[in-house]
């Protein structure tokens, strides 16, 4: 399926005159910039904090630097705080106090927050304001979301005022909501093209893995509007699919991180390794392993 309309897509960008070059013009991938000193392998790597979601967001700095991690996804509705009496919860919601404080754990383990989410935008104006402006406090580069189709034009609308991009991300399909359409790089690649460079997409090659869809098919179907992905491999194709250690499932990884660099890929990754909850950190550091194995291997 993919395949099929990537060709086709390659096939109108052969054909259309320059009446159609809005439409087919390649789009440089957006850069963060992360500083040299946060890179591993050349690529922004660190984690989706759901990974630690047994724990807080005080924790969930701890164990990504501790595996290795040099920056953070961090998601909405973590507990902030290890203490089993402070149910304070890390949302949009923060007070000025409470990202100070997340900030400051942040400097702490020199960890840099690259975005948040994934958090719903619907198409109201004062809800996408209320996360644009957390995000703008928090410093974050982008916000990755599954928003629907009609929230679009609002989204590119902030987007352009904040100079923060939004990243559409993906789950696998739902059996119980025909409607839920994301799982499909296809619908999501309509959903961004011929907007700002800033809106673009969080892929998740997991669960393209537990969509049936190649993660590589994807990647170059949506090639230029790749602004963050989350990075885990998985025992087996389908939805039964699991997460397991670099380098031990179906997944292509060293084929996925080759087009993220030919795509000259400047987002960040984040490992969301969804298994073996409260004891992954090992899990997690073997993935960071693995890209800074690849990156060697690839530069001798």
């Amino acid at each position: 399926m993919i395949s099929a309309l990537f060709a086709f897509v390659f096939f109108l960008s052969a054909i259309s005159g320059p009446a159609n070059d809005e439409v087919t013009v390649e789009i440089e991938s957006v850069q963060f910039n992360v500083p040299d000193s946060h890179l591993t392998g050349g690529i922004a790597l660190g984690t989706q904090a759901y990974t630690f979601n047994r724990y807080s967001v005080h924790e969930a700095i701890e164990m990504t630097a501790r595996a290795g991690g040099r920056v953070i996804e961090l998601y909405p509705g973590q507990k902030l705080r290890p203490d089993e009496q402070d149910e304070t919860r890390f949302t949009p919601d923060a007070s000025d106090e409470i990202i100070a404080e997340v900030k400051a754990k942040l400097a702490e383990h020199d960890l840099i927050a690259v975005n948040f989410g994934v958090i719903r935008l619907p198409n109201d104006e004062a809800e996408q304001r209320r996360v644009f402006d957390f995000a703008r406090k928090l410093g974050v580069k982008a916000i990755s979301s599954e928003p629907p189709a009609e929230s679009m034009d609002l989204i590119e609308k902030m987007v352009q005022e904040y100079d923060i991009a939004v990243a559409v991300h993906n789950h696998p399909p739902r059996p119980n909501n025909p409607d839920y359409r994301h799982w499909n790089p296809e619908f999501v690649l309509s959903l961004v093209q011929g907007r700002d460079r800033r809106i673009g997409v969080s892929a998740d090659i997991g669960h393209y893995i537990r969509s049936n869809i190649d993660p590589v098919e994807a990647l170059q179907l949506l090639e230029g509007r790749i602004i963050s992905m989350h990075f885990t491999d998985v025992d087996q194709w389908g939805r039964e699919g699991r997460d397991t250690p670099a380098g031990t499932g179906v997944a292509d990884l060293p084929a996925v991180l080759e087009e993220l660099k030919r795509q000259n890929f400047g987002g960040n990754i984040s490992i969301e390794y969804e298994n073996n909850w409260y004891h992954n950190v090992t899990d997690v550091a073997q993935f960071i392993g693995f890209v800074r194995g690849w990156a060697e291997t690839r530069n001798k």
